[in-house]
């Protein structure tokens, strides 16, 4: 690969206006390189320096790192040559400071600043933009979880108020039983609400159906994380030890003193009295609530950390605690001792939701399972096929299976276990089968990548699968422009999207399944030289294309539009903390990036652009102390090859940047490129010339899905506003959707 190709995807990674490494980081490094100080800097330091730099980033070399050990080695000798401009017969070797200087200068990468000014730079934006928008932006992103979570306070506060009062206020009560009776019974109108919200949390299909309807689902969203499952659990667990404390070292202790015999008559009855502590023990309401307080600590201690993490299946049968526990606590009531059995009521709806989902899992747990595919990609991932049950298609209908992507399966594999249930993003459904890419980083993955033989990639196997459930992205195909922004691996959802909206692409527009076979696909065979130049020319591309090529071709041909006019653009702007996260899901992403290459060829299709314009993008956010490994970190990413043209650190073919995006110039660009498309269209369906100010009657809108880090939706959210503000200020007819997506 030439270097001006690889200033091409350098291009994609690194804004013009990016502060580059200073004068000072350059001498730096270069005293690093030229230790005996004599102005020469000789190719076997830096060859040095690079494979220790390699060494470290990449301890465990995968499959995307290493494709040929002999022409790898020969591949980085020859890159490093043409980086240092030693390929020369004179002087081969080394090059001068000053000389190497200068090389360096054109490499132009990022300073170790530029990610530290990033960050201050959203600081500074949010300080910047005045409190009501900061509260607008804030609101945009979290004010449907607060309401949500402001809706469950009230309702449990409201209902330990009343209870409170009732108690307190009526004599009859602390005259018989003193102040434990207050006590308990506050905490047990806190538990009526909490209670219902922890076990409705449990409910997948409750949640997948009320994502049927975005802002409802935005609002009303027992899902919104696993964290709300875990403080409404301790919420619970904390109001019960309250309400045994309020019964054990209050209201037993004082209703069975002699003095206060005549009182607790007047409560509960004349035949229930005398009452000694052991008889409020041996009642139905003592035994029932200490079994199910213990029951729940024991729960409890099998859901920490440490025991999922030690034995997933040990987890998943503690909470088979639940429906004793739930049980019991119907029956805590019923003898009426101090009021109507209200508890009973409030567990029945969700208890029944949770009841039928378990069972519908327990006998499909039971059952053989269907026969699936399962295949090795690389060390770190396997892909699973699973055709879809015909007895799903026949009840589903016409629809044959209701997937929608970004959706997310139960996953059980009998030889590990018929109990052991595990949830998977769907990556593709397509022609009745569904695609799960799946990362063996834990103890069940790891034994279900053992179940193909060591002498084999691929292999078959019976699972269980329950599903779907979720249906993030709602509203993503209300949108012909979408923009998706999210962090780490929860936003795995968005590449189903992509996937999805790619198969389908492929099969509208003539990629045949054969000519999907290419590096990084899931065959690994060899490609043809055809599928290596196509591969590798997705290198050279700018990922933020301007509109310049469409430009210039429709000042030639006015009367040809160079979109399609089914065109669709996806931004996809990924975040993690470190290269690690992206490796394992390689693959997927390099499918889609395979087929935008082919698609985009010029003999394919007429128009410019293509018909499925999706724009890969990956941020690297994780800081490196040491300038060498931040500079070499850079040029490793550059290191790529006709014959293997993905990067050695991240295994993707798309570049990735290191360093906190700057989201504010992505979408200031962003609109640029939606405001010539809008124009573009709008005027050649008008049938004026380019340049002209005719009227622009479509309103092109752009849906902005974000998932992450809150300072960042914050920024989108704001940005969002005023985009539209300057649509409307300059009569341009682009509006932006900010969208806030939560995959519970």
């Amino acid at each position: 690969m030439s270097l001006s190709r690889r200033a091409s995807l350098h291009s994609t990674l690194i804004d013009d206006d990016v502060q580059l490494l200073t004068s000072e980081e350059i001498q730096s490094f270069l005293d690093e390189l030229d230790h005996n100080n004599d102005g020469i800097i000789q190719y076997s330091e830096v060859e040095s320096a690079l494979d220790r730099v390699n060494d470290e980033l990449t301890p465990t070399p995968k499959q995307h790192n290493i494709n040929h050990p002999s022409k790898e080695e020969y591949a980085r000798h020859a890159f490093l040559r043409e980086l240092m401009g030693t390929t020369s017969n004179v002087n081969p070797s080394s090059i001068s400071r000053n000389e190497f200087t200068d090389r360096i200068r054109q490499w132009k990468i990022p300073s170790m600043t530029q990610s530290r000014s990033n960050e201050e730079a959203d600081l500074e934006y949010m300080s910047s933009i005045g409190w009501w928008r900061r509260i607008r932006s804030w609101w945009a992103v979290k004010g449907p979880e607060v309401m949500f979570l402001v809706m469950v306070s009230a309702s449990i506060v409201g209902m330990m108020i009343w209870q409170s009062l009732k108690y307190s206020l009526d004599t009859r009560y602390r005259a018989a039983f003193g102040w434990g009776v207050v006590l308990a019974k506050t905490c047990a109108g806190g538990l009526y609400f909490t209670m219902f919200f922890l076990i409705l949390s449990m409910s997948r299909h409750f949640s997948t159906f009320l994502r049927r309807w975005y802002y409802l689902s935005r609002f009303i969203n027992p899902d919104l994380s696993q964290s709300f499952h875990i403080k409404i659990s301790i919420l619970a667990m904390t109001l019960s030890t309250l309400h045994a404390i309020g019964h054990l070292g209050g209201t037993f202790v004082y209703g069975s003193k002699s003095t206060r015999q005549d009182a607790v008559a007047a409560i509960l009855s004349p035949e229930l009295v005398p009452r000694p502590y052991h008889a409020y023990l041996a009642s139905l309401p003592g035994i029932t609530g200490l079994t199910a307080l213990g029951l729940f600590y024991i729960l409890a201690g099998l859901s920490i950390p440490q025991v999922r993490k030690w034995n997933y299946e040990v987890f998943q049968l503690g909470h088979l605690f639940m429906y004793p526990i739930i049980g019991l606590l119907m029956a805590h009531g019923t003898e009426r001792l101090l009021q109507f059995p209200m508890l009973g009521y409030f567990l029945a709806f969700p208890t029944l939701l949770v009841l039928l989902e378990r069972m519908i899992r327990l006998f499909l747990g039971l059952g053989a399972g269907g026969l699936a595919k399962i295949k090795i990609l690389d060390s770190d991932t396997i892909q699973i096929t699973i055709p879809i049950p015909a007895s799903t298609i026949k009840t589903i209908g016409r629809m044959k299976w209701k997937y929608k992507p970004g959706q997310y399966i139960f996953l059980q594999v009998s030889k590990i276990s018929r109990f052991e249930w595990h949830p998977f993003t769907v990556s593709s459904c397509i022609n009745d089968q569904v695609k799960l890419h799946i990362k063996t980083d834990g103890n069940w993955t790891a034994r279900l990548r053992r179940l193909i033989p060591e002498d084999q990639t691929e292999g078959e196997i019976r699972v269980g699968m329950n599903g779907p459930f979720g249906a993030p992205a709602q509203r993503f195909y209300d949108f012909t422009h979408t923009i998706l922004v999210g962090s780490g691996i929860g936003v795995t959802p968005f590449a189903g999207i992509l996937a999805g909206l790619q198969e389908r692409n492929d099969r509208l527009h003539g990629r045949s399944e054969k000519e999907k076979q290419g590096p990084g696909n899931d065959t690994g065979e060899k490609t043809s030289a055809r599928s290596s130049a196509n591969t590798g020319n997705i290198l050279g591309r700018t990922l933020s294309r301007t509109f310049s090529r469409a430009r210039s071709r429709s000042r030639q041909e006015s009367t040809i539009s160079p979109y399609p006019s089914d065109y669709r653009r996806v931004d996809f702007h990924w975040m993690v903390r470190d290269k690690n996260h992206l490796g394992w899901f390689s693959n997927l992403l390099n499918s889609i990036s395979q087929s935008q290459e082919y698609h985009q060829s010029p003999t394919q299709h007429q128009c410019v652009h293509p018909h499925l314009d999706i724009r890969l993008q990956t941020h690297v956010t994780a800081k490196r102390q040491s300038l060498t490994t931040h500079i070499y970190r850079w040029l490793l990413e550059l290191h790529r090859t006709e014959e293997h043209p993905y990067s050695p650190l991240t295994g993707l073919m798309n570049g990735s940047a290191f360093g906190r995006p700057d989201f504010i110039k992505i979408l200031d660009r962003h609109y640029e490129d939606m405001v010539e498309y809008q124009r573009t269209t709008t005027q050649i369906g008008d049938g004026n010339e380019f340049g002209s100010k005719s009227k622009l009657k479509d309103i092109v809108k752009v849906g902005v899905f974000f998932c992450g880090a809150p300072m960042i939706g914050e920024i989108l959210a704001d940005r969002c506003r005023a985009l539209n503000n300057r649509g409307e200020e300059e009569g341009v007819g682009v509006r932006y959707h900010f969208m806030i997506e939560v995959f519970g």
